[in-house]
């Protein structure tokens, strides 16, 4: 009987909760609506936003002329104050969507909509007819009038919501992952920063990205310096601004047009003048802090010194274009004597942590702390790379995989240009706070036997020796080498490199110049604001390398894209001296050059056809001799060639310079043959330029 009575009160119970609703929800409520039964305030509330619409709405002047008949469809909501708010507005015609706010902003405070006898939002979807039509709320009119999701309300006012509020643009791109483009004149402002006594910098990776110099150097007060009072939008834009910047708080870009209008004299030369005419673009931007990318095309018609036009066209590779314009690209025939090249180049930047940064793009990268390198530098085209820079403790570790061509004829499968790959490890290490040392290596392999880009040289850490000799003696050329800097104080740093592409111990030991010592070495140094004036920088550097460095027994495996090298753009065979000065002051700057050089050429007569090691595309197993290999063999050429720069900085933003300019070279060959010849040139240059990147034209 217990259990009995028991049940029927746990019964009794649980059939009075379930009468009670979970929830009650009440609509908003106008003041004439306050008297209505519950279930029909919805109709009321409806009938009065109607009855106002009607009483309120004028129906624009445009709209009565072209005769319109449609619908305005008005999303709006009352919130937990009561107030009307519209969200998103559907109509044909602009003056309809601004009289349908005016109206929607003169409704009345309304009692907001319950649940659970909370203030809560309610929003609708409402029609409005056009003409208006006075009419009673009816089942039907309450079936165009949507009760919609918070969900589907925040969906049909996405796009509105997609805003980019802007903020003043305070240079991101200082601090950002892009790199700085590397060019000899500019790293120099910043040289000694990054490399005072006790710095943890590494400056052997080129280029840098802004975000690792920024710790060093301070990009928006040197830029301060250099900015001018500009009042208007052109003055700004011409003299201190980016064309286009635009920042968010998410997100930046700028966009500047790029020139180098150039002309000139060569005084050698048959034709009457040089010139360049380069037009082009570049885009460039972050999103976030950690990701940034870059984008350029240069669209370049030019004619240049008579020495260089010839060295251009010794270049040309298979097809009916005329040259490789050096360090720029292929270039076809415009007009009767000069070149058309284009050139693109982009790349992204990922840095994810403060250890690791990864870059993929279309340019050029270099190693060294001196005015050339013996181990990668920019001198050749740009070509597609991929590279990871990896920074810890007292150390940074660059790895750099490039997609490089040979473009020469008798290399050309199916009128395709033959593809070749190079693999680069490079390790910086800070010793103590004034010495750093790295070690390098490389490998270079090509397609043979469809292999493509080979997997076993896509390990960062490894020693591509090893792995050349795994995978078979044709099937790669590696080269080590090192280079080292040491700090003598804060004004003076002592810097140096060594290249080995062949080690035989015997014949290095045996003191007989074996063809096999094919190796080249660096020793420079660097004076900071020299003689205590501020801003200026000497240099003093020394380059020598060997005959038949940097080439192979399998032609296509030299380490060399486009018929330029990757390394010394004289290839081997030479040995140089080279004296810099470089100053600036605020916006001026001047720039001097005295290169003073030897250099050993094929003779290629018909009667003397061996290679004396200066061609690095050439197959060094048709040596003359094998013993008593010396730089400068072949045809002894001294080379002398002095060049003066000078200038003012017109834009600070995008780097735009005018500038005079001044060569003087003397090549001086021992003996005479079709392309080696005695020839003494001036050339004067005058222009605006763009300046985003080195252009050798010390050859």
């Amino acid at each position: 009987m217990k259990q009995f009575i028991v049940l029927l009160l746990l019964i009794v119970q649980h059939y009075s909760f379930a009468q009670q609703p979970f929830s009650k929800e009440k609509p908003p409520v106008f003041t004439e609506c306050e008297s209505v039964a519950i279930d029909a305030l919805q109709q009321c509330f409806d009938q009065s936003v109607f009855d106002h619409i009607y009483n309120n709405f004028k129906v624009p002047e445009r709209v009565y002329k072209e005769d319109y008949k449609g619908e305005v469809v008005v999303l709006f909501e009352v919130d937990t104050l009561g107030a009307f708010r519209v969200i998103y507005i559907d109509a044909f015609y602009e003056e309809l969507k601004e009289e349908t706010i005016r109206v929607f902003s003169e409704f009345p405070r309304v009692k907001p909509a319950t649940h659970n006898s909370r203030n809560t939002f309610k929003q609708y979807s409402f029609p409005i007819q056009i003409p208006l039509v006075n009419q009673k709320v009816t089942s039907q009119d309450l079936a165009k009038v949507n009760k919609i999701s918070a969900l589907e309300a925040k969906a049909k006012r996405e796009f509105d919501s997609v805003t980019a509020r802007t903020i003043r643009f305070d240079k991101p791109n200082y601090k950002s992952q892009l790199n700085i483009p590397f060019v000899h004149s500019q790293y120099a402002k910043f040289d000694k920063e990054m490399n005072l006594v006790g710095t943890n910098s590494h400056t052997g990776a080129k280029p840098f990205i802004y975000s690792e110099v920024a710790k060093y150097y301070d990009f928006n007060a040197e830029n301060e310096k250099l900015l001018q009072d500009r009042k208007t939008w052109v003055g700004r834009k011409l003299w201190n601004e980016h064309f286009v910047e635009l920042q968010t708080a998410n997100y930046w870009f700028t966009i500047d047009p790029v020139f180098d209008l150039q002309v000139g004299k060569d005084t050698d030369a048959d034709f009457s003048y040089t010139y360049n005419n380069t037009r082009g673009l570049v885009v460039q931007g972050g999103f976030g802090d950690k990701f940034s990318f870059y984008t350029s095309f240069l669209e370049s018609q030019g004619r240049f010194a008579d020495y260089f036009n010839r060295y251009a066209e010794t270049l040309k590779g298979f097809g009916p274009d005329p040259a490789i314009i050096p360090g720029r690209g292929i270039a076809k025939r415009y007009k009767t004597d000069a070149y058309d090249y284009p050139v693109a180049e982009a790349y992204l930047s990922y840095t994810p942590s403060n250890y690791f940064n990864f870059q993929f793009g279309h340019g050029k990268n270099f190693i060294g702390d001196g005015y050339r390198s013996l181990v990668l530098s920019d001198v050749a085209s740009p070509h597609p790379f991929f590279k990871i820079n990896t920074t810890f403790w007292k150390m940074k570790y660059t790895n750099t995989w490039m997609w490089l061509t040979d473009v020469r004829p008798e290399v050309v499968e199916d009128k395709a240009f033959k593809r070749k790959y190079i693999g680069n490890h490079f390790l910086s290490w800070n010793v103590s706070k004034r010495l750093n040392v790295g070690l390098f290596e490389s490998v270079v392999w090509d397609n043979s036997n469809n292999r493509g880009f080979d997997i076993n040289y896509l390990n960062p850490i490894i020693f591509y020796r090893a792995v050349e000799f795994e995978t078979g003696q044709g099937a790669g050329n590696a080269l080590m080498g090192a280079t080292a800097k040491y700090k003598w104080n804060d004004n003076i740093n002592i810097y140096g490199q060594f290249i080995l592409d062949e080690f035989s111990l015997g014949d290095i030991t045996g003191g007989e110049k074996s063809y096999k010592n094919k190796y080249g070495y660096q020793l420079g140094i660097k004076y900071y604001d020299a003689f205590k004036v501020d801003n200026l920088l000497l240099q003093f550097e020394y380059n020598r390398v060997r005959p038949y460095t940097y080439s192979h027994n399998t032609i296509v495996l030299n380490y060399a894209h486009s018929s330029q090298s990757m390394a010394h753009l004289w290839n081997s065979n030479f040995s140089e001296a080279i004296i810099i000065g470089r100053y600036h002051y605020n916006r001026w700057f001047a720039n001097a050059k005295l290169i003073f050089g030897v250099r050993g050429f094929d003779f290629d007569d018909g009667v003397d056809d061996f290679s004396y090691g200066g061609d690095i595309y050439r197959d060094y197993f048709d040596r003359p001799f094998d013993t008593g290999v010396e730089i400068g063999q072949g045809i002894k050429t001294n080379i002398f060639n002095g060049n003066f720069q000078a200038g003012y900085l017109l834009n600070a933003a995008s780097n735009m310079k005018i500038f005079g300019d001044v060569t003087f070279r003397d090549f001086d060959p021992n003996a005479t043959t079709s392309t080696t010849y005695k020839n003494n040139t001036v050339w004067f240059t005058f222009g605006v330029r763009s300046d985003l990147f080195n252009w050798y034209f010390d050859f």
